[in-house]
Order: structure tokens, then sequence, then C-alpha cells
């Protein structure tokens, strides 16, 4: 189950994972986008439903939703999120964040993410997971600061890196590997956000700040699921997988 699968990296992940012969349940908040992205994968039996990362109900009712359907979630793709709430692009500074940004933003990234693994290890029940997966999406902003995506993104994406690694703690034991991606600058509409609009027509403001000369493509996050999801990273847990054009080396 790929959250936040119909659109940029959650979309492209779900379209790499099926052609390595996944069955793809797309999960995310507009159900006709989710019904037609898992229409249009690779192979067949995949399914569109919706979701609401950020209610315990809908995310229930998701994973019983996949378990009727293809069975128990053997791998879960933790991609949904949002950049802010605001409709003006470009970043917000601090002292213009109000509480009520900030909550929403964290309800999103943060709470959405603990929500969907919560479930999964509850339906694990104490019985370890034939390859299971979980892949959360944190980003380069979580790690050191976001200068283009602001406090609140920033800081929902450092939870995210911290609780996913007392998850695979956690999940070990059930068979479950836990791992974080942390994407830099990749070229998807939550990137172009960032470029304010009296610089409409950018991608993005800090490409001369990456080594490789050029911003990400979903398709590279991608790969890097393929791999975590894949037999050869059984032995992988609790990691970080920067993806950011050498922007933070360690």
């Amino acid at each position: 189950m790929i959250t936040g699968g119909a659109s940029g990296l959650g979309l492209a992940s779900a379209r790499r994972l099926a052609e390595d012969g996944l069955t793809i349940a797309v999960a995310d908040l507009k159900v006709d986008a989710a019904l037609s992205a898992a229409a249009s994968l690779p192979g067949t039996g995949h399914i569109g439903l919706a979701i609401d990362v950020t209610r315990e109900d809908s995310v229930r009712a998701a994973f019983d939703t996949v378990q009727q359907n293809l069975g128990p979630v053997a791998v879960l793709g933790c991609f949904a999120g949002i950049l802010s709430t605001s409709a003006t692009p470009g970043r917000l500074p601090t002292v213009a964040i109000s509480v009520d940004e900030w909550d929403k933003v964290m309800l999103v990234n943060a709470r959405g993410t603990f929500l969907c693994m919560r479930e999964m290890l509850r339906r694990a029940d104490n019985k370890p997971v034939e390859q299971g997966r979980i892949i959360a999406v944190a980003s380069l902003a979580g790690q050191i600061g976001g200068m283009q995506a602001g406090a609140v993104y920033s800081a929902s994406k450092g939870a995210v890196l911290a609780l996913s690694k007392v998850v695979a703690r956690e999940a070990a034991p059930l068979g479950i590997t836990v791992n974080i991606i942390a994407p830099g600058p990749i070229d998807t509409p939550m990137l172009h956000q960032t470029v304010p609009s009296e610089q409409k027509g950018q991608k993005y403001l800090g490409t001369a700040n990456v080594p490789l000369g050029r911003i990400g493509v979903p398709e590279e996050i991608a790969a890097a699921v393929s791999y975590l999801v894949s037999p050869g990273a059984a032995f992988v847990t609790g990691a970080t997988l920067d993806v950011n054009g050498g922007m933070s080396m360690r």
C-alpha cells in the first residue's frame, strides 16, 4: 500500500514496484485519482482506495480494504505529505507561521506516518511478516533545516526520522524492516511550491548548491524504494537513504 500514491513520488514508486511484480494498493485522499493511478500501473490486480492519513478510522478502513481485496499489507510506503496549507507559493518564515499552519502540516506529515505505521504493526499481531517492509519519506529539510521548505515542514520530517528509528526496533521481531528515504530537491509540484510567485517558471532556487548540478526526478526516489523493498535489503533496517545530489554527505 502506497499512501499519497496518486501523484508525485508516491505514484512513481507505485509504478516501479508494480514493474517489480508487486500488487499495489494506491491510497490517496482523492479516491478518483487513486483509482485512475491504480488503473495506469503495469500488471494486473492493483486497486485504488481513499485514505485520510490524519484519521484513525480512515487508516484502519484502508488497511481493511487492502486485506479484504489483496491480503494483509506486506509493504507500506508512507508518501502522503504536504509542504504547507498556504495557497501562496514560497517559504514561510518562522515568524509568519500560525499555530493552525503548524498543526495541519504536522497532522499530515508526522501523525499520518505514525498512524499508518502503528496500524501495520498492530495487524502483525506478534506474527512475523514475510519480507515485511515499511518505507517512510523524510527529507533533507528534516536533516539540515530546510531553507527553501521552512520550519514546520522541516520539523515534521525530523519527526518522521526519529519515529521511524523507534518503529524499526519494535518491528524487527515481527519480520518487518523500517527504512527512511530522505530526498533532496526532486522535480515534483511540491518542490515548485517553494518558488515565490515572482520567480515563477523556476523549479527550484537552490540548484547551485547541488554538487551534481541538477534537481532529481521521481524515478530516482522510486529506484531507492525498489531496493529497500527488495529481498536484497532484508538486513537493512532503521537506515536513512539520502537521495539528494550530494547536498548533504555523511
